[in-house]
């Protein structure tokens, strides 16, 4: 019973450190979040908070799939699955400019397959492209679609145009990256142009 109550306490502890690691990046970027100041927030030296974690880097990729689950619980609870939940994300990202900063940066060094944020992007990307293809395929059921657009290549086109804006707001925030997902979706899906975007 001991043992069970210990790993309770773990476990939320590992949830405290990641719910405030979200707003201290969010807050002062990725750059300038370093284990000390967040171990600071959360009241440990730095070896008590990476006890919690195998290494910074499983930290990080920790806070991005909390930033995941945050964000579906948010707004996929408003939208359920579809189009509108990802421009909401977006429109949300444009707010947190430190959570995508850690976001394209994990996302190159991931490219390692022995990265502790390969496995996540890995099924990220699986799950995103998963995702949109039905997506897809429903605009095509529903004969809103052209029917000879492939839904899997589809769906990496719209994850490859976020990952890219998301870059280029990074280097200039002026940039719409709402606006432009929601103009490729309506290139490739004939939706109605005169929805609002979630971000004006």
């Amino acid at each position: 019973m001991a043992t069970r109550g210990a790993y309770a306490k773990g476990v939320a502890k590992r949830e405290e450190i990641l719910t405030t690691a979200l707003d201290v990046i969010a807050r002062n970027g990725y750059r300038h979040a370093s284990v000390r100041e967040l171990a600071d927030a959360v009241g440990l030296s730095q070896a008590g908070l990476l006890h919690y974690f195998s290494s910074k880097e499983e930290l990080f990729a920790e806070v991005l799939r909390k930033r995941d689950e945050v964000d579906l619980a948010t707004y996929g609870a408003e939208t359920g699955r579809s189009a509108e939940t990802f421009f909401k994300v977006i429109a949300h990202n444009a707010e947190v400019p430190g959570l995508v900063q850690l976001y394209a940066q994990l996302a190159l060094e991931a490219v390692d397959p022995a990265h502790p944020a390969h496995a996540y992007f890995v099924r990220r990307a699986d799950a995103f492209r998963d995702a949109f293809a039905d997506l897809i395929r429903e605009e095509q059921d529903a004969g809103r679609c052209d029917p000879d657009l492939e839904p899997t290549i589809a769906a990496g086109l719209i994850m490859a145009a976020a990952d890219g804006l998301q870059t280029q707001w990074l280097l200039d925030p002026s940039i719409d990256m709402v606006g432009h997902l929601m103009q490729l979706w309506r290139l490739l899906t004939g939706a109605r142009a005169d929805a609002e975007s979630p971000s004006r």
